[in-house]
């Protein structure tokens, strides 16, 4: 049965599961990270603790090119835009910063702010995506507040294996993906390419004209984003594996200015580009033992241009630091790893210890090669985690990680201060699984998470508006799930949950410390509860129904009035999928977001878009495709100010091999 919404929700691809489905090329298993080990035979309780996924499948038929847009087919996840067109989400509330992104299991989130530009991270290389939520592995390392979102890499499975895909849409995109695999007895090689490239989209036909934005083709939205991959790997017994992976993303972008003038900026971004270089391995210690390594070496560089006004001639010169010459130059690096040492020698354990060691550092330049800002910060953790098999039917999971953040280098030349002290936090977490019947499964979890402040939560002084706080402290949740999930009648799948998180001490902007200047500061006392629903059924072999609906209640209850943003208190997603008797598949999907806070006294109305598409399968591996997204030209905004596409089409052709 093809994959969809619902089934990519309820179910993970586990370590057994992955090694089983790369007999046919498939998700890389080093990168899939779990619970707890799963050397043993995985009992039917397990399924009540598996992670959400996206799988491959699901990002195809729903032509889901980047992360963000990817991960919105989910339960709980709302995506939302900011004032530098990057591309956020939340997870039940919480923000990326909170909901860590990892590749293969390797932190991979801005070293300065933490945030990351979903938008910038495509797809086209990706076997699936991992989202945890509240509760997760403590093999994830710190930081992990709220959750984590990991991007599985690919695996080849065959001698030769590919896919080709090339796509056109409105307003001058233009897309192509390559992904090539080979096995060779204990030797595999995996190698991607994809490139997207836009002048950047249309905006409905109702849009009223404002002094900053005309209407039809959003100002200054353009953008061009590449990226390479590349895997070796070698498995030369059964339970060990070692592979080196490299990325590199080069990205380029406009920044639309808000359509209020008061507000609008006008940037520019010449580049925001990444590299990587990770080493990932499993070395089998006998029967019973086994180790895993990882290491990374990442690179961030990216520049913002900062203009007088819409014709984008005049650089802006005024202010302070990098700003004065109207350039602002990051460098960043990330460098790390960390040691897993898994072990099932205890009857009905599955045991694991770890630790990690992370580098993190930023350096601010402008036009003539000054140095404005440097920092470097270096995070220690130690965590260990359990799953113990009660039987067939129930499970019990408790994990503890402890992490320690410590200053390294701190230099700013506008606003010189001396070393900060460390930082720490000590987070637990314990579970239970219940298999209730073979066609339901239940789950209760508790996690105590934390998040230590990034370089730009204690030292940014944002354009001079705020007061540095060096001395900030970290934030905790305390994050409480119950779940269900089965399969209620053949051929349907269903799952729900409910959940609520106490989240303290968080980090969040006081107004009017000094004068009418800011600061960050651990004030914050928020609770968020809800529930989520999730649904899959195949009434015919022809048909097939889908869905998600989340409810949120969040809760800013240190201070009412400071709104907690980008969060709608209702999503529902749905979608369907007919096969006629003849190679066309038809996909129908429809989103309804009721309204939300863009700011404490902005209000976006809520809205509904539908997407539609028909797929003609050739022979021999080959499908084309057209669809329209928006078909009804909904005008909408995830943000104030900065309006979402209208009606845009795209024709897609796809070739496997």
């Amino acid at each position: 049965m093809p994959a969809c919404v619902l089934i990519s929700a309820c179910a993970c691809v586990t370590g057994q599961a992955a090694e089983a489905v790369q007999e046919e090329g498939g998700p890389f298993a080093l990168g899939v990270v779990e619970v707890v080990a799963r050397r043993l035979p995985a009992s039917s309780a397990d399924e009540g603790g598996k992670a959400a996924m996206v799988t491959r499948d699901d990002m195809e038929r729903f032509n889901r090119d980047n992360v963000g847009d990817a991960l919105n087919l989910l339960a709980g996840v709302a995506v939302s835009t900011n004032s530098r067109n990057e591309k956020t989400l939340t997870v039940r509330g919480f923000d990326s910063r909170q909901v860590p992104l990892y590749i293969d299991g390797i932190p991979v989130y801005v070293p300065y702010d933490g945030y990351v530009d979903f938008d910038r991270f495509t797809t086209a290389d990706l076997a699936g995506i991992q989202l945890s939520k509240g509760f997760s592995s403590v093999a994830y390392g710190p930081n992990a507040l709220g959750g984590a979102i990991n991007l599985v890499s690919r695996r080849p499975g065959r001698a030769f294996e590919g896919d080709f895909t090339a796509g056109l849409g409105r307003a001058g995109e233009q897309q192509a993906a390559l992904n090539l695999g080979a096995k060779r007895g204990a030797w595999y090689a995996q190698a991607g390419a994809a490139w997207i490239e836009s002048d950047g989209f249309i905006l409905p036909s109702d849009f009223t004209p404002t002094g900053t934005e005309d209407g039809g083709l959003r100002e200054n939205a353009s953008r061009k984003d590449s990226k390479l991959s590349f895997k070796i790997g070698f498995a030369p017994a059964a339970g060990s594996e070692y592979a080196v992976s490299y990325y590199r993303q080069d990205g380029e972008k406009g920044q639309p200015p808000s359509t209020d003038p008061a507000a609008a900026r006008y940037w520019r971004w010449p580049y925001w580009d990444k590299e990587s270089l990770y080493f990932l391995s499993d070395t089998a210690l006998g029967a019973s033992e086994s180790l895993k390594l990882r290491l990374y070496f990442d690179r961030y560089g990216n520049e913002v241009d900062s203009y007088t006004d819409g014709t984008y001639t005049t650089l802006r010169t005024s202010g302070r630091g990098s700003v004065s010459t109207g350039r602002s130059i990051y460098a960043d690096r990330t460098d790390g790893g960390s040691i897993a040492l898994e072990s099932v020698r205890f009857a009905r354990h599955s045991l694991r210890v770890v630790g990690h060691y992370k580098s993190d550092e930023h350096r601010e330049r402008d036009a003539n090669g000054t140095l404005g800002s440097h920092y470097e910060d270096e995070l220690l953790s130690i965590g260990a985690e359990d799953r113990f098999d009660l039987g067939s039917r129930t499970a019990l999971s408790f994990g503890a990680a402890h992490h320690e953040l410590k200053p390294k280098v701190v230099f700013n030349a506008g606003n010189p201060y001396s070393l900060p002290g460390s930082l720490s936090a000590t987070d637990a977490q314990a579970g239970v699984y219940f298999a209730w019947s073979p066609a339901a499964r239940l789950h209760l979890t508790v996690a105590r998470k934390s998040r230590l402040p990034t370089l730009k939560d204690r030292y940014s002084a944002r354009l001079g508006t705020f007061i540095e706080n060096p001395s900030l402290g970290r934030e905790v949740a305390i994050n409480y799930e119950l779940g269900l999930r089965g399969n209620p009648w053949e051929r349907a799948e269903l799952a729900t949950a409910i959940f609520y998180s106490d989240i303290s001490d968080k980090i969040q902007a006081v107004r009017n410390v000094q004068g009418n200047l800011s600061q960050m500061q651990n004030i914050g006392e928020v609770r968020a509860a809800g529930v989520e629903l999730e649904w899959h059924v195949m009434p015919a072999a022809w048909l097939e129904f889908g869905g998600a609906y989340t409810y949120l209640d969040i809760d800013n209850r240190s201070n009412p009035g400071v709104r907690i943003t980008d969060v709608p208190a209702h999503k529902l997603t749905a979608h369907a999928l007919l096969r006629p008797p003849f190679p066309v598949e038809l996909v129908a999907f429809a989103e309804r977001d009721s309204s939300r806070w863009s700011s404490d006294v902005a209000n976006l109305d809520g809205f509904t878009v539908l997407n539609l598409k028909a797929v003609y399968r050739a022979p021999r591996g080959a499908s084309l495709e057209f669809g329209v997204d928006n078909v009804t030209d909904e005008a909408y905004a995830l943000s104030d100010g900065f309006p979402a596409a209208g009606r845009s089409w795209f024709a897609t052709a796809r070739f496997r091999f």
